[in-house]
């Protein structure tokens, strides 16, 4: 029977052969040998044998009947991931021992040079056992910044050799030797990721030192005063938004209780956009979007703390709720969509780009989806156009046609960006980043498709999503007859379509995804074979219900 300690165990045996094996290194690079290149290249043996059993362990234990504590799951999970990067650094030493093969006495090492890597390196690595046994934070985050100064001494160093080489120097020798400081760069980077193992232990989620650090910022911009060991983290998983997003509970020292917020860290454009659109709704409703808690910019990367809503995803509602809670939600975010499109409304025609949206989201669709691109084909007297053919003639079509009006629309309105509250009736708006002034129907399109593209085929959970369906898009074309908007439907062909189109990069199954560009394509085509009278075409509305 495992314990739980006895992968600790093999850690720290592990640890200690690194720590010699780095102090043979640099005795290699002092004074070589092959009895010495030896033992280094055995250590090596040694450190996979280790490594390979440390990961045997760990997945052992979580494998388990036993159930573990998130602390514990997160140990193992550290353990195995800084055990993996030790046996990275051990490869790196064998690596280094192979280059001195190719320098020769008149090459460029210098101890001098070196040997601070070193004092380096031995430094990280005493700290690791005590942060690991102690939880402590601060030594942690030493750990990690130890790779920063890593990286200043190689780029001295390879500054250096590179103006030797330009002068003539020894250049073979000399471009073995930046080879050699590489690997010791290197250690840098396998000694950030242990780091950052270990912040994991102490916060209880994976974590970049850099997303550590703005997380700090950024709490300290919202005013919290309180030790980040005050914090809890817990990450949003699956978010495709390309950004660090979690869940973020901290507690002033003052206080007896836990105050909830999302934190997002991504690039500095997007967050910062994102900031200033939610400060935009708020100017005109306060009540629908979050507050904003803390904003702070890093050199490359931005990061926003705001208020975590209360209540579930309009997702959740739908499938989870009773069927008068439904039916109160979609209510509820009917009369608050019909209320900001009334308000925000600008008498200004605005040019769709809907298949320029497809087209520009093509090439994921097609990594996932390689079939759903077809060629043309003629069958008698009948062509049907290719995927290029129908892109093309559709985004020309697009070109003659103009929404009447502009909204200020959410921009993403998915259903998981809409957070119902039962108690309070309202629902308020999350994930503003592509919030505009543009067409209703882009809205529209977006949460008629997610309602669509749940994989969900059981009989009575779709016949809810099918309701949903149906109450929103009754809604959506009665304010398009309220507001004269004669080519609503048109519009809402290619805005469909290109929701379609693009949803099957998230969509693995096959034919659910098939059924989803068959019905972009079946849209684009009935679009094409119209007499051109826009305000008398019809959407097939039985496009819209699985």
């Amino acid at each position: 029977m495992l314990t739980f300690e006895a992968p600790h165990d093999n850690f720290i045996f592990l640890l200690l052969e690194v720590q010699g094996q780095i102090d043979a290194t640099q005795q290699f690079l002092l004074r070589p040998t092959r009895v010495l290149r030896q033992q280094i290249s055995l250590c090596c043996d040694r450190t996979a044998n280790m490594q390979a059993v440390i990961e045997t362990k760990c997945y052992s234990k979580l494998h388990s009947t036993h159930a573990l504590s998130q602390g514990q799951v997160s140990r193992l999970r550290a353990i195995q991931k800084m055990a993996t990067h030790l046996h990275l650094i051990s490869k790196f030493c064998v690596n280094i021992t192979k280059q001195m093969h190719y320098l020769t006495i008149h090459s460029r090492l210098d101890p001098e040079e070196f040997t601070p890597f070193f004092t380096d390196i031995q430094s990280a690595l005493k700290l690791i056992q005590p942060t690991l046994d102690e939880g402590s934070l601060s030594r942690a985050l030493t750990i990690c910044r130890f790779e920063h100064t890593i990286d200043e001494k190689y780029e001295r160093v390879f500054s250096k050799l590179i103006d030797e080489i330009d002068s003539g120097k020894n250049a073979s020798g000399h471009v073995t030797a930046i080879f050699i400081y590489r690997y010791l760069e290197r250690i840098g980077d396998s000694l950030l990721r242990i780091g950052e193992a270990l912040i994991c232990i102490t916060v209880g989620n994976t974590l970049k030192v850099s997303q550590f650090d703005s997380l700090q910022e950024t709490l300290a911009q919202s005013g919290f005063t309180g030790s980040m060991h005050d914090v809890d983290y817990k990450a949003i998983l699956g978010s495709r938004s390309g950004c660090c997003i979690g869940v973020v509970e901290t507690m002033q020292p003052s206080e007896t209780s836990k105050q909830g917020s999302i934190y997002k860290e991504g690039s500095i454009s997007k967050i910062k956009l994102e900031k200033e659109n939610i400060e935009r709704w708020q100017t005109l409703f306060p009540a629908l979007v979050p507050n904003i808690y803390g904003y702070h910019e890093g050199p490359d990367n931005a990061a926003l703390l705001v208020e975590l809503l209360h209540g579930c995803t309009l997702d959740e509602i739908i499938l989870q709720a009773d069927r008068s809670v439904m039916n109160d939600a979609l209510t509820v975010l009917k009369h608050t969509v019909g209320n900001i499109w009334e308000v925000t409304r600008q008498d200004t025609k605005v040019p769709t780009n809907y298949i320029q949206q497809l087209s520009s989201r093509l090439s994921p669709v097609l990594k996932v989806h390689p079939s759903s691109v077809r060629d043309s084909l003629s069958v008698g007297g009948v062509k049907a156009f290719s995927t290029a053919e129908l892109i093309q003639q559709c985004s020309s079509l697009e070109k003659s046609l103009t929404a009447p009006f502009s909204v200020l629309i959410h921009g993403d309105f998915n259903m998981n960006n809409i957070v119902y509250n039962s108690q309070l009736q309202t629902v308020r708006f999350i994930d503003l980043y592509r919030s505009r002034n543009f067409d209703y129907v882009q809205d529209a399109s977006v949460f008629l498709v997610s309602l669509f593209r749940l994989p969900i085929f059981e009989p009575q959970l779709r016949d809810r999503l099918n309701h949903a369906t149906e109450q929103f898009y009754a809604f959506t074309r009665q304010f398009a007859l309220d507001q004269n908007d004669a080519t609503f439907e048109t519009r809402l062909a290619l805005a469909l379509a290109r929701s379609f189109y693009t949803s099957t990069r998230f969509e693995l199954n096959q034919t659910f995804a098939k059924r989803m560009y068959m019905s972009a394509y079946y849209l684009m085509e009935k679009l094409l074979s119209h007499n051109n009278n826009w305000e008398t075409f019809s959407l097939p509305e039985e496009i819209l219900f699985y």
